[in-house]
């Protein structure tokens, strides 16, 4: 992965895919698109992990599913301390604590996730307190993080499923010589 920013043009040729893929994935993802070389080494992490779930063949409608549900927990955690446009996607790349990470955004909740030992009233921004509390508005970090669990088991599921296909595809690829 490269250490600086870099275009839309120089991510989709580091993913093996058309620039036109990509604004797709932006557009149905509702990433925010940059100008210039301005897309951080993070997103092009997160895309990467898009194109390699998809390849796992898990589907891109479940994969949305998942980003709302990190994306509404990381809110009602109040983790959006940077003011950044990308703050969701700051942390993907990361390569420690794993099992404390969200599968998508790769943020580190602090605790292994499969625990459910969420502190519903941890909050990571320095504010004015809300004038209702989250359960108050209808909206419950554990009811969230429990949706969360759920659908990330089952891409894992997906996953683990598709690998033995997987690995025999790229067996059966070693066969395949370019014709000159």
């Amino acid at each position: 992965m490269h250490a600086k920013p870099q275009t839309l043009s120089e991510m989709a040729a580091s993913l093996n895919r058309s620039v036109v893929y990509l604004a797709g994935l932006q557009k149905r993802f509702a990433l925010p698109v940059l100008s210039g070389a301005a897309y951080s080494p993070a997103y092009l992490a997160f895309l990467r992990a898009l194109t390699a779930l998809r390849s796992f063949d898990v589907a891109e409608e479940t994969l949305r599913d998942l980003w709302q549900l990190e994306k509404k927990l990381l809110h009602l955690l109040h983790v959006d301390t940077t003011g950044s446009p990308t703050w969701f996607l700051d942390s993907c790349g990361q390569t420690t604590e794993m099992k404390r990470r969200l599968l998508l955004t790769n943020h580190d909740l602090g605790v292994e996730i499969h625990t459910r030992m969420l502190q519903p009233d941890l909050n990571f921004a320095v504010g004015a307190a809300e004038l209702f509390a989250g359960r108050e508005m209808g909206e419950d970090a554990l009811r969230v993080l429990g949706e969360y669990i759920k659908l990330q088991g089952r891409v894992c599921a997906e996953v683990q499923a598709e690998r033995p296909l997987v690995r025999e595809a790229l067996e059966w690829t070693k066969r395949l010589k370019p014709r000159t």
